[in-house]
């Protein structure tokens, strides 16, 4: 429990600390990979070139002191960032070297407003944080039965091109290992050794559904644009150079987003983009454990050429009598899919509702940011409890509402 005499200096300090928050955290991981190089490998450099990482932590320790002692806010929150370090390996040393990193990043940015009793309130807070979550992390390994250098190597026995950039790959184990079941909804780390020494890895959705055989992973080409978003190293790199009998080494599954495939009530899978690889495991899954239960599938993309795992969802139709699909694509060229043309434009709720009694529906989300916004605002309006609404997100969009 965080002391008395530090809780009123964190009260105080949150909104200056927030204020500057993006050039702390942008010292931080200036002076951390300065210090300690060989941590580049652990962390998406890529979002660090575009400030993810910086906003992501800076959101995360001042929700957190924002926050201290409501466990029903913060939980979900420490459960999406424990998971997330399992998969990348975070170990319980790391958290001294971002300790001094991020102390001394804040002394740099205030100046002299960092006080040797600021400075100390908030050693104190991460330490809190950094101990709690080092024992979820330690937990999550135990359970799993893994541990955080543990990568195991996979072949990969198939390579489809599932729409214009997206190209998924069906893992085996390699003779001597087993792959472990997994929940519909997580996710694997991917390692890729981009040139000698250089190692960067990241997280992709396993794909279908648990078969006790194969892992499948689909991953979007990130090509970057003229804004300056950078192009995906990793996955380019899977794009150009993965080809079946190829070896990848990759990590335990590991996420808390797993849709509940049992239930009898109805489950709504929303997607857009590549945010459709983790609704296409828990449709695939539904289909095969609970074909009884109404299930509505609605996507969003871009253009036709983009709609990924079409043979999946046809074929999920055939064995789904309940399943209702929706398409909608934002160029409003004339497609179908399944039964029905696509819609033209973004996703609209009024139509995934439209003949369907999905009172008592629970509803998954995942896509971009800006998607998964409006649809839980459209399910709102709609008078949808928060509790039935569940989202895949990362970064800061995790902590709205916390801040």
């Amino acid at each position: 429990m965080l002391s008395e005499k530090s809780r009123p200096l964190i009260d105080a300090s949150v909104p200056v600390l927030r204020q500057h928050g993006l050039a702390i955290t942008a010292a931080f991981y200036r002076n951390m990979f300065a210090d300690r190089p060989e941590l580049t490998n652990l962390f998406n450099m890529g979002n660090q070139a575009n400030g993810a990482q910086q906003q992501s932590l800076a959101a995360a320790v001042f929700a957190y002191a924002a926050n201290y002692g409501d466990n029903s806010a913060l939980a979900p929150v420490v459960s999406r960032i424990v998971h997330k370090h399992a998969s990348v390996g975070i170990k319980p040393g790391h958290y001294t070297v971002v300790a001094r990193h991020l102390l001394g990043a804040i002394g740099e940015v205030l100046g002299e407003a960092a006080t040797p009793e600021l400075v100390a309130a908030w050693d104190e807070a991460y330490w809190l944080l950094a101990a709690e979550l080092i024992a979820a992390e330690t937990r999550l390994y135990e359970r799993a039965g893994t541990g955080p250098d543990h990568r195991q190597p996979v072949r990969i026995v198939a390579r489809e091109e599932q729409s214009a950039d997206i190209t998924s790959f069906t893992l085996e184990a390699v003779p001597g290992t087993t792959l472990a079941d997994f929940l519909p909804g997580q996710y694997i780390s991917v390692v890729v050794e981009l040139s000698h020494g250089v190692f960067q890895q990241r997280q992709y959705s396993l794909s279908d559904a648990p078969n006790g055989r194969t892992w499948r992973i689909s991953v979007k080409r990130e090509r970057g644009d003229d804004a300056g978003l950078p192009a995906g190293a990793v996955s380019n790199w899977l794009h150009d150079n993965a080809r079946a009998g190829d070896v990848l080494m990759v990590s335990q599954p590991f996420g808390d987003f797993a849709p509940a495939i049992e239930p009898a009530h109805p489950i709504v899978l929303l997607s857009a983009g590549v945010g459709v690889t983790p609704m296409i495991s828990a449709l695939n899954a539904v289909a095969q454990r609970n074909p009884a239960r109404k299930v509505v599938f609605g996507h969003a993309a871009r253009m036709a050429s983009h709609v990924a795992h079409v043979k999946d969802v046809k074929h999920a139709a055939r064995q789904l009598p309940g399943l209702r699909t929706h398409f909608f694509l934002e160029s409003g060229e004339p497609a179908e899919f399944l039964a029905q043309p696509a819609l033209p434009g973004r996703m609209d709720i009024d139509v995934i509702f439209a003949g369907d009694d999905l009172a008592d529906a629970d509803f998954y989300l995942c896509g971009p940011l800006p998607f998964m916004q409006a649809q839980r605002a459209a399910l709102a309006a709609r008078g949808v409890k928060a509790e039935r609404v569940h989202r895949e997100v990362f970064g800061p969009d995790l902590l709205d509402g916390l801040l």
